[in-house]
């Protein structure tokens, strides 16, 4: 198995492993789908775990992530193969490549520590970068994008949605008023000298990083897409097992594994069930588990981690 030793020669702490390892149960000829594979550290562990000829397919929306990943799994050679595309596709693509009624799959959905560290990448507040905070470099508009042609109203809309941000208009008028602005010192800095550190001592830039990162990203609909395509391609028995990182994504993680789990789903003022409907899965943590102490203190990163398991239980609703 590989172990926090080998994953911290690679620069990289994977969260609750132990805890993923645990809930997964890989075996020997096990097939698995890490759809945010990352630097690779979960993947190796799974990999490990089902040797000889387990099986792990794993999606990155970074090519440079993929990149780094795949050659640190090469050693696992055909077992593991990489795929450059979002895990909210999962369905229409782990099936012709030989992964349909898998043994489990994880979903860890925080940014990894070499994405922050990278300062071209805009992703992170503390360093000088362009504001970009594109998972995939490629395609689509940057964060400097939206903050230099969004209304105020946009603006507010998005800092509040997605950071639950409470100085959303008074921040997003600052932007307005003083934009353009292109780098993460740029903007950081215009909010902190506006909004000063408050009593916590947290950077006030953080909620409207994270609110910019998402609406990049559209990180909230392709989580919902990403469930509904896992459960799809598990086996009767087969387990999800998801890492959130924010309240928005947590949240909506427990209400669709909620959902699925529920044998009715008539209107509630329905007094008798005619439906008919059975549970589609079910729950393997009754609420989400958090990170030990042990764990936080070695990888601090592992503070807001929430971890939620469903294992499939019958076929999926129309």
């Amino acid at each position: 198995m590989v172990n926090e030793q080998q994953s911290a020669e690679y620069g990289h702490q994977p969260v609750m492993l132990r805890e993923v390892l645990d809930y997964l149960a890989p075996g020997p000829g096990g097939s698995f789908i890490d759809g945010t594979v990352g630097a690779g550290g979960h993947a190796a562990a799974l990999l490990a775990s089902t040797s000889p000829d387990g099986r792990l397919l794993g999606f990155d929306r970074d090519p440079a992530a993929l990149a780094f990943a795949t050659k640190r799994l090469a050693p696992y050679g055909v077992r593991f193969l990489p795929i450059l595309g979002s895990y909210a596709g999962m369905g229409d693509i782990a099936a012709d490549c030989g992964f349909s009624a898998v043994d489990g799959i994880l979903l860890d959905l925080g940014l990894s520590s070499r994405q922050l560290d990278d300062a071209d990448r805009g992703f992170s507040f503390l360093k000088e970068g362009p504001l970009d905070m594109r998972f995939d470099p490629r395609q689509g508009e940057t964060a400097a994008d939206l903050i230099n042609n969004s209304t105020a109203e946009e603006l507010a809309d998005i800092f509040r949605r997605y950071g639950d941000e409470t100085q959303s208009r008074r921040i997003a008028r600052l932007v307005v008023v003083n934009r353009p602005l292109w780098t993460t010192t740029e903007l950081a800095g215009l909010i902190e000298r506006e909004l000063g550190r408050g009593r916590s001592g947290r950077h006030p830039a953080t909620k409207v990083f994270q609110a910019l990162r998402i609406a990049v990203n559209d990180e909230l609909t392709e989580v919902e897409r990403g469930l509904k395509a896992a459960i799809g391609l598990l086996k009767i028995g087969g387990r999800l097992a998801v890492i959130s990182f924010h309240s928005l994504e947590d949240r909506l993680v427990k209400n669709f594994f909620r959902e699925l789990a529920r044998d009715c789903v008539c209107p509630p003022e329905q007094p008798v069930c005619t439906c008919g409907a059975q549970a589609v899965i079910r729950l393997v943590t009754r609420k989400a588990i958090k990170a030990t102490d042990d764990e936080i203190v070695a990888n601090p990163r592992s503070r807001s981690a929430r971890l939620r398991v469903a294992a499939r239980t019958g076929d999926l609703r129309d």
